[in-house]
């Protein structure tokens, strides 16, 4: 018996440690997002609420503009049009750990000045 639970305990903590690479290493962040129809064409876009408790307000913009532009490619969706209203859906963003840290004002600050300077 304590053999078999000796066994038992060590398949469960093996399969903990076997997670796939992209579970182990990233952030699965919910976003819900809005498309208003009139007469079947998608007048507006809009991202209602991001939900990242631990992210900066330029990582919140930067995963809201990434909805926005999810929520565009879908909007012509026969599964999504509506006639009039407004298509209400959430969307799960996945980003590893790495990039998230990653996403600082002052790198795009930098980046934008280096096109600038490359442009000239």
């Amino acid at each position: 018996m304590r053999y078999a639970l000796t066994i038992l305990i060590l398949i469960c903590f093996n399969q903990l440690q076997s997670q796939v690479g992209y579970q182990k290493d990233s952030l699965q962040i919910k976003v819900y997002a809005a498309i208003d129809y009139v007469d079947s064409h998608p007048l507006e876009i809009k991202v209602k609420k991001v939900f990242c408790d631990y992210c900066s307000e330029f990582q919140i913009e930067k995963i809201s503009e990434e909805a926005y532009r999810r929520t565009f490619l879908i909007r012509n969706d026969k599964n999504v049009r509506l006639t009039n209203g407004t298509f209400k859906h959430a969307l799960y963003i996945r980003v590893s750990k790495k990039d998230l840290a990653g996403l600082k004002r002052e790198n795009f600050e930098v980046e934008e000045e280096e096109e600038v300077k490359s442009k000239n």
